[in-house]
């Protein structure tokens, strides 16, 4: 029943021989004049030949390969074909075409003909006539976990109906309906599921923690520079939220250097003005480095935080160190942690966690995010993405978070000036970073891959690594870094560009994540056809963060028209929640979605894209939890079994 059609064709119009076109998806019902089999190109094809007429004229059909045609169709038997008229000699012929005896039902031929995925050994017309065989018989039976009322206010078919149309159409109208039956379906159980996260959260309780106006303008005073306006209002979200006996569930989205770490710091301190202590969890070891050392220089003067009391916590921190951290958090003594996975992973105890930061959390798995909530009694959890979250994401993926917008970014950021340059001008894009390089600057060269590879034909790192160093800037210090480095190796390579030791830097996608070096002006990138519009605004980020005017050159692999155009939209806009929805439109979730959640990439009919599918059925939704919030009322028991089928309730995953 859910082994669901890929895509239908249309075999509903039914047209006499006389006024056939070229080109036309049709069926033709008639007589069989004559039909033979005759082998062509020396034995090695059998090709099956009939003239069919229907009183108004006679059509020529060819079957190749299908030699035991011959023997089932006599003529002057009764036929029904379907398929796309074709034209040879200058007369119209069927190739290939479905066909059905006239007496029998028509499963395959004369109607809206699902197809469905197969596979091997297996035929579509065997599939087709088991399923309709299932669809007749069980369909009729299967309940509607919907709710009546919601049914009639959502315009919703049955959901017995909609199983039987989704596979056997009676007509374009009646396909539709059930496409939208099945889909507002799954969009519904997703949306319960959602809110019933929220709702969970919500009943938690933890300790306020509250700070005085006074302690928030010490925190802003003492910051060397003034805050935005959004910067502001995420703070006041944040503080209202701290403040709460319920523990803070928030998102804070914010595009590229639209400053989300001092919003993050000051929600630091206002744990650290109560005693409590916060954990700071990045995805890689180079983020985490940079945060760490970005609050050991905001916190200590705008929050009062004592230097040493601030910590880093990485796979490659020395087990001394370790150790040592860990007796600090359990006694206290350190008050923020900043690391990766390895504040999960280690034995890590806190004395009293008061907050939790994850940033870029699509990048974390559910069971990593509730190890670190689970270090402390409740504690508030800010949760950062520079990824612009479209707002179809926004209310499923995301939807039991509180959202915060950073959508304005610090006075002096001028816009990054972007350019699609084809393949044979890479040498102009080399003289350009030279040309920087000169004025003091340096520059990110980024490639698809670590090494090279017979799969995929681009460029890779490590190779180009070489020839750069030796043929294109000898003059010049080219570093390298790439994720198959060790830890040791990477912070090296990153300090050296850091310091400006090295020019250039060449790297894969490490870097798309918060690397922060504002004399980098340029931002070269290879292959850019293989990224996403999110990913490739990503690494544009790392550029402009200073004064000066900074540039992303793009080079697709090859001059390919429909890939350039999809790149040319980096040059049209800086605006990355714009990108984000074309990405989204262009490349489906799963850039968006990374770990969290995995399954809602799985949707089978519902589009994560369709955005009045997603809130008529979030409308629905709340409307039903106001009304009986954990779904106890008797008419609402297949709704509670079929939601907790649906979503996998241990890990808060999709099953």
């Amino acid at each position: 029943l859910w082994h669901l059609p890929r895509r239908y064709d249309d075999y509903s119009q039914l047209e006499t021989i006389n006024r056939l076109w070229y080109g036309q998806d049709v069926t033709v019902i008639g007589t069989i004049e004559k039909i033979e089999m005759r082998e062509v190109r020396g034995g090695r094809m059998k090709l099956t030949e009939a003239v069919v007429s229907d009183g108004t004229g006679s059509l020529r059909v060819t079957w190749f390969n299908q030699p035991w045609i011959a023997n089932k169709l006599k003529p002057g038997r009764g036929i029904v074909l379907s398929g796309k008229i074709d034209q040879y000699l200058g007369r119209l012929t069927m190739n290939s075409p479905e066909w059905e005896p006239l007496e029998r039902h028509q499963l395959h031929t004369n109607r809206i003909v699902p197809v469905y995925p197969l596979t091997a050994g297996v035929s579509g017309k065997w599939l087709r006539r088991v399923i309709h065989s299932v669809v007749q018989r069980l369909a009729p039976r299967v309940p509607d976990p919907i709710p009546t009322g919601i049914r009639q206010s959502a315009d919703l078919v049955p959901l017995s109906v909609a199983l039987q149309q989704i596979h056997f159409p009676d007509d374009q109208d009646q396909l539709k309906k059930a496409q939208h039956r099945l889909a507002f379906g799954e969009m519904f159980m997703l949306q319960l599921g959602v809110l019933r996260q929220k709702q969970d959260w919500e009943q938690l309780v933890s300790e306020p923690l509250q700070v005085e106006d006074q302690w928030l303008d010490h925190f802003t005073s003492n910051l060397p520079y003034t805050l935005t306006k959004a910067q502001n209002g995420a703070l006041d979200d944040i503080r209202k939220d701290m403040a709460s006996s319920k523990p803070m569930n928030r998102l804070l989205q914010g595009d590229v250097g639209s400053g989300k770490t001092v919003v993050a710091a000051a929600a630091i301190g206002i744990s650290a003005a109560n005693k409590a202590q916060s954990a700071f969890m990045a995805p890689t070891s180079i983020l985490a480095d940079q945060h760490f050392q970005t609050l050991r220089e905001l916190l200590p003067a705008s929050a009062q935080i004592p230097e040493d009391s601030i910590r880093l916590l990485i796979g490659a921190t020395p087990e001394a160190e370790k150790n040592e951290i860990r007796q600090g958090l359990e006694d206290g003594v350190i008050q923020v942690i900043i690391g990766t996975h390895a504040l999960i992973e280690d034995p890590v105890n806190f004395k009293q966690l008061g907050l939790v930061i994850i940033d870029e959390q699509h990048r974390f798995g559910v069971e990593q995010r509730a190890a670190l909530r689970d270090k402390g009694q409740n504690p508030n959890l800010l949760v950062m993405t520079a990824t612009p979250i479209p707002r179809s994401l926004a209310l499923t993926v995301f939807g039991d978070l509180d959202l915060t917008l950073l959508d304005e970014m610090p006075p002096g950021r001028q816009p990054v000036d972007t350019r699609v340059l084809l393949p044979r001008e890479r040498s102009r894009a080399h003289v350009f970073v030279d040309s920087q390089i000169e004025k003091g600057k340096q520059a990110f060269i980024i490639y698809p891959l670590v090494e090279g590879s017979e799969k995929v034909q681009t460029k890779a790192a490590v190779d180009e690594h070489q020839t750069l160093q030796e043929n294109v800037f000898p003059s010049y210090k080219v570093g390298l870094l790439h994720g198959r480095m060790r830890q040791e190796e990477k912070e090296q390579v990153m300090d050296a560009f850091r310091k400006g030791e090295n020019e250039v830097l060449v790297s894969t996608s490490v870097v798309e994540v918060g690397m922060d070096i504002p004399n980098a002006t340029v931002m070269l990138i290879e292959g850019a056809n293989h990224f996403g519009l999110a990913q490739l605004h990503q690494f544009r980020g790392r550029v402009g963060r200073g004064d000066s005017q900074s540039y992303c050159l793009l080079i697709p692999d090859r001059d390919d028209d429909v890939e350039n155009d999809r790149l040319t939209a980096m040059q049209a806009t800086n605006d990355g929640f714009e990108l984000a929805d074309l990405d989204l439109e262009q490349r489906g979730p799963g850039d968006f979605l990374g770990t969290r959640q995995s399954g809602f990439a799985q949707l089978r009919t519902a589009q994560l894209t369709d955005i009045r599918l997603i809130e008529k059925a979030r409308r629905e939704a709340i409307r039903l939890f106001e009304e009986d919030p954990d779904l106890t009322k008797p008419e609402h028991e297949a709704l509670a079994q079929e939601l907790a089928r649906f979503w996998s309730t241990e890990k808060g995953e999709i099953s």
